[in-house]
């Protein structure tokens, strides 16, 4: 039964909406109501078994645990994205990469999110099998381990092989600050498990009288009195109502906590007027100027007698402005339904400069918008990732011998994106900025937006533990009655 009002509502289940509504029912004073629109399960042993097991990505065409979005990479390439619908959100269905921000990613943030700041929370979140000391956490939530060289598999192995003899620095520790190299990659795994932050955090709390998770339900949309949230709109199994709150966090994803501002009226006033919404709160940043990983694959082919890989990705080689990833199988065999048969390298760019926007449909705007990636728009984009396929199709061809390169021309459909969108709603305090640096929507009061949304810009690592530490950091301030993190 969903309650008809809570003290904090939380819209979205995943990565970050885990997090928070296990820190904020601490407080047994405090009632914490979620709203999933995907599946919810009672407990940790509900979890079906393909969201568990870190080698598959039930990520294909069909799944059930994802929404797909129509996406235009270039003006040229459009595809379909799918992020998580279900608790724990991406980070329950991706490859279990948790790889830190690094130091110089914070320097876009606001001076209160620098790296000396929020490194006691990325502690906080995890326990590292790995290392100790005043980098890593011994006693958080979230399992790290790496895969040591001797385990690896043999493709990981000889591409960290052939990485060191180019010249490239074996690097222990990506999780450290330090030289830029190739090294094991950190991942949320235990004994097999992809340990997401809903088996991590929410699972263990789900008894508490004072907590509600609501499967099954959209929110429609907040619902604003004066220059504050006071509700929000679902539909659900039971019908349309509308919740009321005390305070609303939206934690629906970047792609869908953008969409819900505007849905209800808080965004860009003249786009929202064209779409049919009674604009409410001006807000010009919303949906505009993301950006996220653009990824080139260079195929390859396995020899025969290679053993089937554990997790996707054990290894990888960091670059100024790339990372380079030699998956462990072809996507066909770890994304059920994919189709893609040949293994491949991934040749990401990571320091991008071009921006994208969320796009409405103007047929329906509630339907799953547009993500509009635009990218290799700036022509320094273009180059530094023509570069790293070049160089990339070399390393490789060291590593397996035999290689199917390509130029970055997109017409060969192998441009891809790494699904890490973030800025959707971005934090700072100028014009475009969405929310202010402790995720407080501008303008309306009881109302915050906590997920990859708030990134000022893509980290140059995966964002999800970046993500995790956010909303552990921002919920730890609402613990002790501030209006902010500590």
């Amino acid at each position: 039964m969903i309650p008809a009002r809570a003290d904090v509502v939380i819209v979205g289940g995943g990565s970050c909406g885990c997090v928070l509504a296990a820190r904020l029912s601490d407080d047994p004073d405090r009632t914490v109501l979620v709203l999933e629109e995907g599946a919810a399960f009672g407990s940790a042993s509900d979890v079906p078994r393909e969201i568990r097991d870190a080698a598959v990505l039930p990520v294909g065409p069909e799944s059930l645990w994802t929404t797909d979005f129509p996406a235009r990479l270039t003006p040229d390439v459009d595809t379909t994205v799918a992020r998580g619908r279900v608790l724990g959100g991406s980070g329950a269905v991706n490859g279990a990469y948790f790889v830190r921000a690094r130091p110089d990613d914070f320097a876009s943030w606001p001076a209160s999110w620098s790296y000396e700041q929020v490194l006691p929370y990325f502690r906080a979140v995890e326990t590292d099998a790995d290392f100790t000391g005043d980098l890593h956490g011994n006693s958080g939530p979230i399992p790290v381990a790496r895969v040591p060289r001797d385990r690896m598999h043999p493709l990981s192995h000889a591409f960290a092989d052939a990485a060191e003899c180019a010249g490239f620095v074996s690097v222990a520790d990506l999780n450290a600050p330090g030289p830029d190299g190739v090294g094991a990659v950190p991942s949320n795994v235990r004994d097999g498990t992809r340990v997401s932050s809903f088996l991590a955090y929410l699972a263990p709390v789900l008894d508490r009288p004072n907590l509600t998770v609501a499967g099954g339900v959209a929110a429609t949309r907040v619902v604003v009195a004066g220059d504050r949230a006071v509700g929000v709109e679902i539909a659900g199994p039971e019908g349309p109502r509308t919740i009321s709150a005390g305070d609303v966090i939206v934690a629906a994803g970047a792609v869908r906590s953008p969409q819900l501002l505007m849905l209800s009226g808080i965004g860009p006033a003249d786009e929202l007027r064209r779409l049919g919404i009674d604009p409410l709160h001006d807000l010009p940043g919303v949906g505009r100027d993301f950006s996220d990983h653009p990824e080139f694959t260079v195929p390859y082919r396995f020899r025969p007698d290679l053993p089937p890989h554990t997790v996707l990705l054990e290894t990888v080689l960091h670059t100024e402005n790339l990372e380079l990833r030699p998956y462990t199988a072809a996507f066909g065999a770890a994304i059920p339904g994919s189709g893609v048969p040949d293994p491949v390298l991934g040749v990401v760019l990571t320091g991008t400069r071009s921006r994208g926007r969320i796009v409405l449909d103007e047929r329906d705007p509630r339907r799953p918008p547009l993500l509009d990636y635009r990218y290799l728009t700036d022509p320094a984009d273009r180059k530094v990732l023509e570069e790293g396929v070049g160089f990339a199709a070399d390393l490789l061809a060291r590593t397996v011998g035999v290689v199917e390169t390509g130029s970055v021309d997109v017409a060969g459909g192998r441009l891809g994106t790494s699904l890490h969108l973030s800025g959707t709603c971005r934090m700072g305090d100028d014009d475009r900025a969405v929310v202010d640096e402790w995720c407080r929507v501008r303008g309306i009061d009881g109302l915050s937006v906590v997920d990859t949304s708030v990134f000022p810009q893509v980290p140059s690592r995966g964002p999800h533990a970046t993500a995790v530490m956010l909303a552990h950091r921002v919920a730890t301030g609402a613990r002790h009655g501030l209006p902010f993190p500590v």
